[in-house]
């Protein structure tokens, strides 16, 4: 067994690569490559996916959705294989910190929907699968991104408890409020009635 004085430093390295993973905002890097803009001067100012795709290039959507995904999976796949599931849940919890909360943009990320899907899938593909599908149901019922994210949210916990994935269930909780706290505005408008749906200018 290695010491504990080990096994931390450990730890917080693991944390630094999962933040540092999170924290490349792939939306930005995309619009500035396609010539798409900066995307703090576009709809929201967000930037996510469904920002993106406000530009218009669905191609740049879809390309954010699946690097902001990967990095949160990659962050949990590396620190699992390498260290075992403790490293692996601090890698993708820290990673998507690191995108919600991007040093490289004065701690002014994204929500974090595609980075928390893409480290479901990698924590637990079965309760992964669930949440994709929860969210790919609402979003296509009701057209709003959030909404359809804060459901996926709220039922993961579920999930876990009916797939037996009890090992993650503290780290879905935490999840869960972190998806909430980010969408607290989107939940305003929402209650207000004037939260844009997918794909609003």
């Amino acid at each position: 067994m290695p010491p504990i004085e080990n096994s931390i430093v450990i730890l917080i390295l693991w944390a630094v690569i999962g933040y540092g993973l999170g924290s490349v905002p792939f939306g930005m890097v995309l619009a500035r490559v396609m010539g798409l803009g900066n995307l703090r001067e576009i709809g929201s100012g967000n930037i996510g996916a469904t920002n993106v795709l406000r530009t218009g290039n669905k191609k740049a959507a879809l390309g954010t959705v699946l690097l902001d995904g990967g990095k949160g999976a990659v962050a949990v796949v590396l620190a699992r294989v390498i260290s075992g599931e403790d490293a692996a849940q601090l890698a993708g919890l820290m990673a998507i910190l690191g995108h919600c909360f991007p040093v490289w943009l004065k701690f002014r990320g994204g929500k974090g929907v595609a980075t928390y899907l893409g480290l479901m899938l990698a924590l637990s593909w079965p309760v992964g699968v669930a949440v994709c599908l929860t969210w790919l149901v609402v979003a296509l019922v009701t057209r709003i991104s959030s909404y359809a994210a804060i459901t996926a949210a709220s039922l993961s916990t579920i999930w876990m408890v009916l797939l037996n994935q009890g090992q993650i269930i503290l780290l879905g909780v935490i999840l869960t409020l972190l998806i909430f706290l980010r969408h607290r505005e989107n939940i305003k408008r929402l209650k207000a009635g004037t939260e844009p749906k997918i794909g609003a200018k």
